[in-house]
C-alpha cells in the first residue's frame, strides 16, 4: 500500500477528499495511513497481512472479550443483562461516562430493532462502539508541508521511541526521506536508542550530547528544510504530565519549532500505553492542554490491555468538539499489538470492536 506514497510540491497542495466508509475486514495496511495526500480507497477483501494482525489483535484483548461475551449467553433480554454488561465494561477500563454512554445506545437499538435474544445485543453493542470510535478513525497525511514536522512525546515507558522507529522504517521502505531529532536528551540512552533506528534505515539523526532539546529540535527542523527532507520526526523526553517543569519545556520545543517552520509541527502525536487504563484519558487531556494534540499512537495491546479507554477517549473527543466546535477530535492513527516491525496498524473503528468483543 505504501506504492500511493509520493512526493508532492508544498507549494501546490493538492485537494483532500473525504475518506470513504471502511468496512471491518477492509482498511490498508500502515502505509495506507502514510500518504499524500489522498485518501487510500478500500476494497472489501481481506488483506492476509491484515487479517494476521486482527488475530494478534484478538489475542491481545482477548481477556476482555470473553468477559463481555458471557454476558450474552443467557436466554433473554433484562435488567440482569444490563447490569453484567455494565459491571463488564466498567471492569474493561471503559470508565463510567462511556459505559452508561454505550448502555443507552444499546438499548436504544434494542428497542428500534425489536430485539429478542442475547446475542443480538451484542451485536448492537459492536454497533455502538463502532458508532462511537469512528471520529477517531483517520489517516495520517504527510506531504502537504516539507518538511512535515511531527513532533511525539508521551510519558516514559509508553514505546515512544519504538513507534517512532517503526515509522520511520515503513517510511524510509518505501522511499520517503526521512530526519530523526534526539530531543530525549533527558533519559539516558535514548539518544543511542534512535540513533540505532536511524542506522538500520538508513536514514539521517540530528542529536547532540546533553544538548538543549529546543535547540536540537530547531536544527532538525532547518536541516529538513536545507536536505528536502520529506519528514523531520522530533522524539522528545518522555514525561508524566505532572512533571510541570517538564511539560513547560515540552510547549518551550514546539515554540522554538515554530520558528524554524511557521507551519510546523504539522502533527503532534501523544503515544500512550494501553495498559494503563483510565490514566491513558488523563494523559490525552493533560498533553492536549499543553500541546493541542493532533493524534495518537496507542501501544502495548497485547499485554494485559483491556482496550476498553478507548471509547472513554472517543467520548471525551466527543464532547469536547460540541463545547468547541472549532476543535477535532484528537484521531487515533496507530495501535500496537507487539513489539514487531508489523505490529504498529493504522486503527479501524470496527475493527476494534470486533476484536474488543472477542
Amino acid at each position: 500500500m505504501f506504492s500511493f506514497f509520493k512526493k508532492k510540491s508544498p507549494s501546490t497542495p493538492p485537494e483532500v477528499p473525504a475518506a470513504p466508509a471502511s468496512s471491518a475486514s477492509g482498511g490498508g495496511l500502515i502505509g495506507s495511513a502514510l500518504v499524500t495526500p489522498i485518501a487510500i480507497p478500500v476494497t472489501g477483501t481481506v488483506v492476509p497481512e491484515r487479517q494476521r494482525w486482527f488475530s494478534k489483535l484478538q489475542a491481545g484483548l482477548r481477556k476482555t472479550g470473553v468477559t463481555i461475551s458471557t454476558v450474552f449467553t443467557g436466554s433473554r433480554i433484562d435488567d440482569v443483562l444490563y447490569e453484567d454488561l455494565e459491571t463488564a465494561l466498567l471492569m474493561a477500563d471503559t470508565g463510567v461516562k462511556a459505559t452508561e454512554h454505550l448502555l443507552r445506545d444499546v438499548k436504544r437499538r434494542v428497542k428500534d430493532g425489536g430485539m429478542t435474544h442475547p446475542v443480538a445485543v451484542k451485536n448492537a453493542l459492536v454497533d455502538a462502539i463502532t458508532e462511537l470510535l469512528k471520529p477517531l478513525e483517520k489517516p495520517l497525511v504527510i506531504g502537504q508541508h516539507q518538511p512535515t514536522v511531527i513532533m511525539v512525546t508521551g510519558v516514559n515507558g509508553a514505546g515512544k521511541t519504538t513507534s517512532i522507529g517503526k515509522l520511520t522504517s515503513h517510511l524510509a521502505n518505501e522511499g520517503a526521506s526521512v530526519l530523526l531529532a534526539a530531543a530525549d536528551t533527558f533519559r539516558a540512552a535514548a539518544r543511542e536508542q534512535l540513533s540505532v533506528w536511524a542506522d538500520r534505515n538508513t536514514v539521517e539523526i540530528v542529536s547532540q550530547q546533553g544538548g538543549d532539546p529546543a535547540a536540537v529540535s530547531f536544527d532538525a527542523v532547518t536541516a529538513g528544510k536545507a536536505r528536502g527532507k520529506d519528514v523531520v520526526l522530533v522524539d522528545t523526553a518522555g514525561r508524566l504530565p505532572t512533571q510541570l517543569h517538564l511539560m513547560e519545556e515540552l510547549r518551550k520545543i514546539k515554540r522554538v519549532v515554530q520558528k524554524a517552520e511557521a507551519t510546523a509541527p504539522h502533527e503532534v502525536l501523544l503515544v500512550i500505553d494501553g495498559n494503563t487504563g483510565q490514566n491513558a484519558l488523563a494523559q490525552v487531556k493533560a498533553f492536549d492542554a499543553a500541546l493541542q494534540l493532533t493524534g495518537l499512537i496507542v501501544t502495548k495491546l497485547d499485554g494485559t490491555a483491556k482496550g476498553g479507554v478507548l471509547a472513554a477517549i472517543a467520548l471525551w473527543a466527543r464532547e469536547r468538539t460540541q463545547t468547541f466546535p472549532d476543535l477535532r477530535p484528537v484521531p487515533v492513527y496507530f495501535i500496537g499489538v507487539g513489539e514487531k516491525l508489523e505490529d504498529l496498524e493504522t486503527f479501524n473503528a470496527r475493527e476494534f470492536a470486533q476484536a474488543l468483543l472477542a
